[in-house]
C-alpha cells in the first residue's frame, strides 16, 4: 500500500532512539552477513529453518532434522523477526520501524520499548502459528513486531502528518490516523480473506499486542491521541 519515509514529530523525552537504531542495525547486519557470505535470503545454509518460525514444528506436528536444530524451538518465536527474505523485505520493515519507532520509544523509554518490541514479535509469531498450525512454511521478518509499533504510533500520535510513497512511487502527505487506520484495516481484511502471500496473522497479532501494551507500558503522563506537534 505505502511506505513511510518522514514524519514531522520531534522527540520530547529522549535525545536519541538508541533501541530503534539498534534493532535496525541488528537486522541490517544479519542480512548483510548472509549477502556477504553468498547466502542472500538465508536459504543456502538452512538458517531460515533453524532460526525462522515453522508452525508445524512449534505445534509438534513436525520435527526439524537434527542438523538444523541450533536452538530451542521456542526461541524461534523471537529469532524469526531478525531474518528477511531479501533487501526489499528488509527495507520495507526497517522504514516503518525507523519512521514510527523513535516516537514510540520516546513515549515508552528505552527499556520498555525494547520489551514492547520483543513481546509484539512473540505474539505476532504465536498468532501466525495459531492461524496456520500445520504449515511447514517458514515465517521470517520483523513485520509482526513492526505492526505493534504502527498501532502504538496511531494511539499516541494520530494527528501527525506523514510523508509516504503510495504504491512505491507517489509521494503523499497525510495525517497518521488516515494512513494507519487504512493500513490496519487492510491487514485484517486480508487475514479474513485468507491471503497467504504475507503472514497477515502475524500482523494481526502484533497489532493487538501493540494496542494492549501501549496502554500498559507508555510512560506515566504520556497521553493517548496526542495533539499535532506545534510548528
Amino acid at each position: 500500500m505505502f511506505v513511510p519515509f518522514h514524519d514531522d514529530n520531534h522527540l520530547r523525552l529522549i535525545r536519541f532512539p538508541y533501541v530503534t537504531a539498534g534493532i535496525v542495525g541488528v537486522n541490517v547486519l544479519v542480512w548483510l552477513f548472509f549477502v556477504l557470505t553468498g547466502e542472500s535470503g538465508a536459504y543456502l545454509s538452512g538458517v531460515e529453518v533453524s532460526y525462522g518460525l515453522i508452525p508445524a514444528v512449534v505445534n509438534d506436528y513436525a520435527y526439524l532434522p537434527v542438523e538444523y536444530v541450533r536452538q530451542p524451538e521456542t526461541f524461534s518465536y523471537l529469532t524469526y523477526a531478525f531474518l528477511h527474505l531479501d533487501g526489499w523485505h528488509l527495507l520495507g520493515n526497517m522504514m516503518f520501524l525507523w519512521v514510527f519507532g523513535d516516537n514510540v520509544e520516546d513515549a515508552f523509554g528505552h527499556v520498555r520499548f525494547l520489551l514492547f518490541y520483543m513481546l509484539c514479535a512473540v505474539v505476532g509469531a504465536a498468532a501466525h502459528a495459531l492461524s496456520m498450525p500445520q504449515s511447514e512454511a517458514t515465517l521470517m521478518g520483523a513485520s509482526g513486531a513492526v505492526s505493534g509499533v504502527v498501532v502504538a504510533y496511531l494511539l499516541l500520535h494520530p494527528r501527525v502528518w506523514i510523508w509516504v510513497l503510495a504504491f512505491g512511487r507517489l509521494p503523499l502527505r497525510l495525517p497518521a490516523w488516515i494512513l494507519l487506520v487504512l493500513w490496519i484495516f487492510y491487514q485484517f481484511t486480508m487475514l479474513v480473506l485468507g491471503a497467504v502471500d504475507v503472514s497477515y496473522g502475524a500482523h494481526a497479532g502484533g497489532i493487538l499486542a501493540g494496542a494492549l501494551l501501549t496502554l500498559l507500558l507508555r510512560r506515566p503522563g504520556v497521553p493517548l491521541f496526542g495533539p499535532a506537534p506545534s510548528a
